[in-house]
């Protein structure tokens, strides 16, 4: 008898039990939507008709489907020495399998973590698949990570082994590798080892130490596996605290590569792309990684250099057939070709401006479904629009997108004047990566497109202008975050819908925009999830002269801060240029004779501005990335009140309102940025 499946309410709320009748349906027993236990399954949120309810699989299911068919196509290109080494298919199939061998021979034990922590390369997906095939827990760790949120990270997933890039990596792991009870061994997957240590391996070394597990082992552990169960945790940052661990299961993975492939109309062996965002997000991972397993795609993994100009070298080899770019990256190319076009001789620039108004308008018309095109459009595109895309890499490109981060009217405009439309996608950690997508047949400027077919959208608790909380319902929703029972329940409901935290409402084509954010969350041009509240928690602890500090940075390349001095208040609760005592005595103790705010800000005092600075240095320090760090900063004028509408009336936590702040004090955020 085939497994029955008890799965999505109807609308009764009736529970109607939906058989599945392919034979190699594997399913665990499960009883609810979600868990937060890394061995126990989750019912999946199966419909009765249409994609969702294709019948789930297993990673390993989707990949032999893939390598039976188009074994000898190619799979992975990298470069070594200069020169491209491809991995077919089956010989990426053969490699899985051998890594998988050699974590069980290092002791890999189900459901436990393997790290990976380095720039995308054919081993980093190997490492991941074979884990997966071992029935490990495959976590990606960002190459930025500080020593201690790497521990964190890794005894979180409880990893026994860590597969590390480099020395540099590798030399974090060791700090921090006391402080790890499970781990067992490290890999290192690129170079010889500068020193030898016990249970450090090269990746040639690992390779073979699998070689006496038999493969029928591997195999009934493979078997085992059910398409309900967890394989994969995605690492994202939290408004507070400690990352959370997005538990995402065997479907997840398969059945929103298959769906998000399906609506793209992606072609079986014909796509190819280049892989260079962090494989630690989501968005990547799920592209570069599972979408191009399900359609035998290429992957080319560019050069760990890539976004520090190397890119676009690898994009004009590879030329490939979609691209994937945060904001950030799009505004650098954006940058780029502007400074290279303001050095063009007079009629150059003469004939570029012609053509993108032509290109805006072609692209506009593209985008409203009228298929002509403006007089002169076939000059403009042999004069400038074919040469742009070959330079950029672009020709054989038949889409391009953008996530992870709000981009800006202003580039996508840019763009589309020269005849390149970056689609852009939403979606999170929690719902496998893309919930809604725009694609050539549907698009919407500043639109986040469609809902990914077979999913459903929610706005709860909608306004009179039709903004509602965005919530997801559907098979790329997560299992839960792992050992975090409390935290599961701000992000589903009762009935099983995700909450995103985000802002949104529909057009008459239902056609999703985002319109804010209930999370305080910062999202850099980068794509980076940055917490305000731990970083100004952190300088006011530093720096006792601080009474408030905001950090500012969504969309922008770097972080900045607005910081307030503490000040007595007047009768009427508002503050005044009088310093308290305190803060008199901090500038004392720093050597300063003054008594009101105004003295520091108008002397720019050099030793308090030097204490801020090195407070700043110190919460820089233990930032668990880069894009974490506090570049500039500025002291405002007044401190915050209730009464000049920076702080909120519920006491006792008066909580910033950040969008009044912004707004108030949009010249100095403007000055940070050169704007």
């Amino acid at each position: 008898m085939s497994p029955v499946c008890h799965c999505c309410p109807d609308q009764k709320g009736n529970d109607p039990a939906i058989p599945l009748t392919t034979g190699g349906v594997r399913l665990a027993p499960a009883q609810d939507l979600w868990s937060t236990v890394k061995n126990k399954p989750v019912k999946l949120r199966m419909e009765t008709s249409g994609l969702g309810s294709e019948p789930p699989m297993t990673i390993h299911q989707m990949f032999l489907a893939t390598v039976q068919k188009y074994g000898d196509y190619p799979a992975l290109r990298g470069k070594k020495d200069g020169t491209w080494v491809t991995l077919t298919y089956k010989e990426y199939y053969q490699h899985a399998r051998a890594a998988a061998k050699s974590f069980l021979k290092l002791g890999l034990e189900r459901f436990h973590g393997v790290g990976i922590l380095g720039f995308n390369s054919p081993e980093w997906f190997i490492a991941d698949v074979g884990c997966i095939l071992a029935g490990g827990l495959a976590t990606g760790v960002y190459t930025t990570n500080s020593p201690e949120a790497c521990q964190y990270v890794a005894d979180n997933c409880e990893a026994n082994v860590l597969v590390v890039e480099n020395n540099k990596q590798l030399i974090k792991i060791l700090q921090v590798r006391d402080q790890l009870p499970h781990l067992k061994a490290i890999v290192q997957y690129k170079g010889e080892l500068e020193q030898k240590l016990p249970n450090v391996y090269t990746w040639a070394e690992f390779m073979k130490l699998g070689e006496s597990v038999p493969d029928v082992e591997l195999d009934v552990l493979i078997d085992s596996q059910k398409a309900n169960e967890c394989c994969t945790l995605i690492y994202t940052s939290g408004t507070t605290g400690n990352p959370k661990g997005v538990m995402l299961s065997h479907d997840n993975i398969t059945w929103t590569a298959t769906a998000a492939g399906l609506m793209t109309s992606l072609k079986m062996s014909e796509e190819e792309i280049v892989s260079y965002l962090p494989l630690s997000h989501v968005a990547a991972q799920v592209q570069d990684m599972w979408i191009c397993m399900r359609f035998a795609a290429i992957t080319n993994f560019a050069e760990p250099d890539a976004l520090k100009g190397s890119l676009a070298n690898t994009l004009r080899e590879v030329r490939p057939t979609s691209f994937l770019g945060v904001p950030r990256v799009w505004e650098k190319m954006q940058e780029a070709m502007k400074s290279v076009g303001a050095k063009s001789s007079v009629t150059k620039k003469k004939i570029a401006d012609w053509a993108k108004g032509i290109g805006l308008q072609a692209s506009y018309n593209a985008m409203n479904g009228d298929s002509s095109v403006p007089w002169g459009f076939t000059l403009a595109n042999a004069l400038v629009f074919k040469n742009v895309r070959k330079a950029l890499g672009l020709d054989r490109c038949k889409a391009c997108y953008t996530g992870a981060a709000p981009i800006t009217k202003d580039t996508l405009e840019y763009f589309m004047s020269l005849y390149i439309t970056a689609f852009e996608l939403y979606g999170m950690s929690e719902s496998t990566g893309p919930h809604t997508i725009s694609w050539a047949e549907g698009y919407r400027i500043m639109s986040c497109g469609k809902v990914l077919t077979g999913c459903k959208t929610k706005l709860d608790k909608p306004d009179t202008d039709g903004n509602g909380e965005i919530c997801f319902w559907g098979r790329h929703v997560f299992m839960g975050y792992l050992n975090m029972p409390d935290k599961i329940e701000e992000a589903l409901d009762a009935e099983g819908w995700l909450h995103s935290g985000d802002l949104g409402k529909h057009d008459k084509d239902d056609f999703l925009y985002i319109t804010g954010r209930i999370k305080e969350l910062i999202i850099t041009a980068g794509g980076e999830n940055v917490p305000p509240v731990p970083t100004e928690d952190a300088l006011k602890e530093e720096v006792s002269i601080i009474s408030n500090a905001m950090l500012v940075g969504d969309k922008k390349k770097f972080l900045s801060m607005l910081l307030t001095l503490k000040c007595n208040i007047d009768d009427n609760g508002d503050p005044t240029d009088e310093l308290t005592p305190l803060a008199v005595e901090f500038c004392r103790q720093h050597g300063v004779i003054a008594s009101k705010v105004s003295e520091i800000i108008n002397k720019t005092e050099p030793a308090i501005y030097k204490v801020i600075q090195e407070g700043i240095d110190r919460v820089n320090a233990k930032a668990t990335s880069n894009a974490q760090r506090v570049q500039k900063w500025t002291i405002l004028p007044r401190d915050f009140s209730i009464s000049g509408g920076e702080l909120g009336e519920t006491s006792p936590t008066m909580k910033l309102k950040r969008p009044v702040v912004s707004k108030m004090y949009q010249e100095d955020i403007n000055k940070f940025y050169g704007e």
